[in-house]
């Protein structure tokens, strides 16, 4: 008769139990429920660990590694691990896929899904929007919400040099994606399949299909908010997205001055005709607050709470000019992260307005039947 551990000696389900808490950093799983570790012996302290990762060159494969020794190694008992590490093959992968992707939709971002989409647009170029978005996304991530943030900007892609990954690159596991993190965001950009000082030349077709790849084939997982930093203007991103998104809400990014603001109306419009919904309006360079408190209105005044009363929607935010959110961007370090600047503590109100306001019954379809 074959003999039973011995007391107090480590077992298999101990060990097993102590991986579950073994995070993927890219898929947010634990590495037990994506099939990662197919093999678990003990031998008195002594356990061995079969750990497969998704592909060669996995870039969390050191830090994976080195989660998995630790979890094994803090079960009372164990004093050698053993830790074998390979790579899936196709059909493991293939069923990995499968089991991440489940019942979605070929386009999980629909009417019906628990994921709020937010286009942040703008009518003119240069008015912060990308800055913004950016800091939005950081601080509904700080919130504790899981964020998502689709660099729509094929053009002026700027998404991953404002949040501090500039050349980062995504993982292709099989036919998915898997975006980059940055604060706890998950981050896909045209920027991280070009050189950065490559101009993209692209018409309407090519944009349509980048930016359906963007929503269909990146695996983002569970998803709070899903946030989109679109191009300037009414062009054929904002075309598509409207095609893709039509329940998605819209926030629209201008500057005090009367000009930018009569432009940014013009892509809210363009929003509802494909039955987008404004959710409100950011004013952004809102003054520079002088050293003795006063306000300097270098872009002048007022346009922000014009669009919003013409739109018949809320001027949610009015961001001050900030020399610390300028470097912030520069540097890749999100100005929500500084508890100090008045610019990021309006981002952070921001963001705690739009968590708040929660996602309307729009477009979606109510699981109720008369009686």
């Amino acid at each position: 008769m074959a003999e039973g551990p011995a007391p107090g000696a480590p077992t298999e389900q101990q060990v097993r139990r102590a991986l579950e808490r073994v995070i993927d950093p890219e898929l947010r799983r634990p590495v037990t429920e994506l099939g990662m570790i197919p093999r678990v012996s003990v031998e008195g302290d002594r356990v061995s660990i079969e750990l497969e990762l998704t592909i060669v060159g996995c870039p969390a494969a050191d830090r994976i590694e080195r989660d998995v020794r630790e979890a094994a190694s803090s079960v009372p008992g164990v004093a050698v691990v053993d830790i074998a590490v390979g790579v899936m093959d196709r059909a493991a992968r293939d069923a990995l896929i499968a089991r991440l992707r489940g019942d979605r939709p070929s386009m999980p971002f629909t009417a019906d899904s628990l994921t709020r989409v937010i286009a942040v647009t703008s009518g003119k170029g240069g008015v912060g929007k990308s800055t913004i978005t950016a800091n939005l996304a950081v601080a509904l991530a700080r919130q504790g919400l899981r964020v998502g943030l689709v660099d729509a900007d094929v053009f002026g892609f700027s998404i991953p040099g404002l949040l501090g990954i500039a050349g980062a690159k995504p993982t292709r596991v099989g036919e998915a994606i898997m975006p980059p993190r940055a604060h706890d965001v998950a981050v896909i950009s045209i920027g991280m399949f070009v050189d950065e000082r490559t101009a993209v030349s692209w018409r309407g077709p090519m944009l349509h299909r980048t930016v359906q790849q963007f929503l269909t084939e990146v695996y983002f997982g569970d998803l709070d908010v899903l946030l989109l930093d679109m191009p300037p203007g009414t062009g054929d991103v904002a075309i598509s997205v409207g095609q893709l998104l039509p329940h998605a809400e819209v926030l629209v990014v201008t500057t005090p001055q009367r000009a930018a603001a009569d432009v940014a109306e013009r892509s809210a419009l363009v929003a509802r005709q494909t039955g987008q919904t404004v959710i409100g309006v950011v004013e952004n360079m809102a003054g520079l607050v002088q050293g003795d408190g006063s306000l300097l209105e270098l872009f002048g005044s007022g346009g922000g709470a014009e669009t919003a009363a013409r739109l018949a929607v809320p001027l949610l935010a009015q961001v001050p000019l900030s020399v610390a959110l300028r470097e912030g961007g520069d540097a890749g370090v999100p100005i929500v992260l500084d508890e100090a600047d008045a610019a990021g503590a309006a981002i952070r109100a921001l963001a705690a307005t739009i968590a708040a306001r929660g996602r309307g019954l729009a477009g979606r379809p109510l699981t109720v039947s008369p009686r």
